[in-house]
């Protein structure tokens, strides 16, 4: 992230993007808002979002089971369903790939090679639990959905401590 000067430069913008965009990248978007929300210079300087890969479930609420197992730690998921546009990789600073896949197919997705480089993977940012991905819960049960919040909340907290780290600068 640039140094800036929050009144004069742009936010720094953050899309999490995953399959469907009903589980995990709702649920970071949902975990790094609350990171902000609790420290206004930041939130003055970073800005969160989410997409999925595919518009299946465009409009749609985040999956029952994530939004509870999300309140029951008190992280409140109001984002709707979208899917990728050609748009988010012009406006968006860092594109955040839940796995591999979504990974392979933002890359492909992305017009040119400078905006291929935005795109990285969530697991980056994993540090104390040793995951190469972040999995997909939704066919799985309550466990894996716990799973998610854990990585997540993990992976969130440390992208968020880099982010503000270097805003700070």
């Amino acid at each position: 992230m640039a140094q800036s000067d929050s009144s004069t430069t742009a936010p720094y913008r953050i899309l999490f993007v995953c399959l469907g965009n009903i589980c995990r990248s709702p649920l970071a978007e949902a975990i790094m808002r609350q990171l902000l929300a609790e420290d206004p210079v930041a939130s003055s300087r970073i800005e969160v979002d989410s997409a999925g890969i595919g518009g299946w479930h465009q409009g749609e609420l985040a999956d029952p089971r994530m939004r509870a197992h999300a309140a029951r730690r008190r992280i409140e998921m109001t984002h709707r369903a979208r899917q990728v546009t050609d748009r988010d990789f012009d406006t968006f600073d860092l594109i955040i790939a839940m796995d591999d896949g979504n990974y392979e197919a933002l890359r492909e997705l992305a017009p040119t090679l400078e905006q291929q480089a935005k795109v990285v993977r969530m697991a980056d940012y994993l540090e104390q639990m040793p995951w190469d991905h972040i999995p997909d819960p939704y066919y799985g049960g309550a466990s894996g959905f716990e799973l998610v919040l854990d990585l997540l909340t993990e992976a969130c907290t440390r992208l968020y401590q880099r982010c503000k780290a270097q805003s700070d600068k």
